[in-house]
């Protein structure tokens, strides 16, 4: 495996982890390395400390043993790789205050500077049924990629959706959701 690559997943994924994005076991990260292959975090992953034993190497045309030790979004990212070619890395964070902020409203509008300028308005999705949502998500988080102009979905009480050419470049834009999300949250106190 690349060594650079995989230095570069395991500085972003403890940044995530240390900002409570990812949790002991929660979320995703992963890495496209050729148009059928992708390397995903594996399901026994603590995120704050990826090795690159951490890491399973896929390939989207040959199904064998690995699969079953991928991260449980494996299916999302594939979704994402084999219909975006844009999609370098992939992340799956869960965000406290905009996970939070997505269960009462159906959009954030930012107020602060980066948000507005980087972000604009980022809606909301709404997953309705639960019951079957892991089933239904690889397919309608790819949806909602290829009829919006958009690489961040913040989805109502499941977390974010991101993918991004760069890395570094996905993770800010995690990150300035939060804060956004974050500033509304204590400015409805003030």
């Amino acid at each position: 495996m690349d060594k650079h690559l995989i230095d570069d997943i395991k500085h972003v994924s403890l940044s995530l982890f240390n900002k409570n994005f990812f949790g002991v076991y929660h979320g995703s990260i992963s890495a496209r390395i050729s148009s059928s292959s992708f390397l995903i975090n594996s399901k026994e992953t603590i995120l704050d400390e990826v090795l690159e034993e951490s890491l399973v190497k896929l390939d989207c045309q040959k199904r064998d043993y690995r699969w079953s030790t991928a991260n449980a979004d494996v299916h999302i990212h594939e979704h994402i790789y084999e219909t975006l070619p844009n999609a370098k890395y992939v992340s799956y964070t869960m965000p406290p205050y905009a996970t939070a902020f997505s269960l009462k409203h159906g959009k954030v509008s930012p107020r602060d500077y980066y948000g507005q300028k980087v972000l604009g308005e980022v809606v909301v999705y709404d997953p309705k049924n639960i019951d079957d949502w892991m089933e239904r998500a690889p397919y309608e988080i790819e949806q909602f990629f290829q009829k919006h102009d958009a690489n961040l979905l913040l989805i109502k009480g499941f977390g974010v959706i991101c993918y991004d050419r760069d890395i570094i470049e996905m993770a800010k834009k995690v990150s300035i959701l939060e804060n956004s999300c974050r500033l509304l949250a204590l400015s409805a106190n003030l």
